[in-house]
């Protein structure tokens, strides 16, 4: 077993092994893959989010230029693909499905969060509101998704899910404590999820659907990513830096730490366990 650490930002993905400090252990870019139609190559120009799925053999990525796809760890290869307006997160859901949380994009459908089968790329299953999305987690002991708008957080059970025209049903919306909702993050083994607004991040307690101030990072702006290590706990954030949305540093705390990385333009890191 190995830690990694999965970065994004610009147009590529690539990962970091901790232990080797700035080296690239492992690179992506959509320009150039054959398993990908070369239509979607110039979608995948701000890559936005990084996401380890099953048992981090394959990543899930999203980019604001309107790309999302499933990514194999070993090969390269893209095995699910779609155009998806400003897409800034996903997760994987049940029966072989993911959902992806669209934001605004002036003359496009976004503010959604879409549901595709992996098996059908480019082929839209159901979509429900979501204003500026940014955030999507799935939670199999709840048996709920928790979807990030702009101004609130909100939960939807799985309607039909084992027939062929599924469903997200609205159970709640939580009013977030400010506007500019970014990052939702699960922290492994909690009720807790990991939230961010422009102003402050938080923790967010699934099971009484309370905020709690971060107890590291709560007056933080503008952080665009909080990843809790699964079993260490060590926090890898990034946050933008000056006026920009993207930073050339990824931060990491207990223990502290920063990795500088020049000409990177990084919006989001997530540990991963292989």
């Amino acid at each position: 077993m190995g830690d990694e650490l999965i970065l994004c930002g610009r147009d590529e993905v690539f990962i970091l092994d901790p232990a080797q400090g700035a080296q690239k252990v492992w690179t992506w870019r959509a320009s150039g893959q054959t398993s990908l139609p070369e239509g979607m190559w110039s979608k995948f120009g701000s890559v936005d989010e990084c996401k380890p799925v099953r048992d981090g053999k394959q990543i899930l990525i999203t980019s604001s230029g309107s790309g999302v796809a499933l990514i194999d760890r070993e090969t390269g290869t893209v095995g699910f693909y779609a155009t998806v307006p400003n897409a800034h997160s996903v997760d994987l859901l049940p029966n072989n499905r993911i959902a992806v949380a669209a934001s605004h994009q002036e003359g496009a459908s976004g503010d959604r969060l879409i549901v595709y089968n992996l098996d059908q790329p480019e082929t839209e299953v159901h979509s429900v509101a979501l204003p500026r999305g940014h955030g999507v987690v799935w939670d199999e002991a709840r048996g709920v998704v928790w979807a990030l708008s702009n101004e609130d957080i909100r939960v939807f059970e799985l309607g039909k899910w084992d027939s062929e025209t599924p469903s997200l049903k609205h159970q709640a919306t939580i009013a977030l404590p400010e506007g500019g909702g970014h990052e939702l993050s699960p922290v492994v083994g909690t009720s807790l999820l990991a939230v961010s607004t422009s102003l402050r991040c938080y923790f967010f307690d699934r099971d009484n659907h309370t905020f709690l101030p971060h107890p590291d990072l709560a007056n933080e702006k503008h952080v665009k990513c909080i990843s809790h290590h699964p079993t260490t706990g060590r926090i890898a954030y990034v946050q933008g830096e000056g006026e920009n949305w993207w930073a050339e540093r990824a931060h990491f705390l207990h223990p502290d730490g920063v990795l500088h990385l020049p000409g990177e333009r990084l919006y989001k890191a997530r540990w991963n366990i292989v």
